[in-house]
């Protein structure tokens, strides 16, 4: 499965998100540390759940860095998050 395709299904399981987004930008990273051909290497997801509310941003980055652990770990060079609770923004 692609990895873009398993972070979004393990994001869905995880928290339920009433929006999800999540971007391949490993393009814009050709020559950069951890940029590997092919990419799935640099990724930007934006979610909104009901899980992150009164979560810390420190929090919410935490949850999501432990959900996807073995993609962090085996692959994923960069992950920017934008995590928010129903409402916020």
């Amino acid at each position: 499965m692609p990895m873009h395709d398993l972070i979004t299904e393990k994001l869905r399981n995880a928290f339920r998100p009433e929006s999800l987004r999540v971007e391949d930008e490993s393009h814009r990273h050709e020559g950069h540390a951890g940029h590997r051909p092919g990419g799935e290497t640099h990724f930007r997801l934006y979610i909104v759940s009901e899980a992150f509310r009164g979560k810390s941003r420190i929090e919410r980055h935490r949850m999501i860095n432990e959900t996807l652990a073995g993609e962090l770990s085996g692959g994923v060079h960069a992950l920017a998050i934008h995590a928010q609770a129903p409402g916020e923004g």
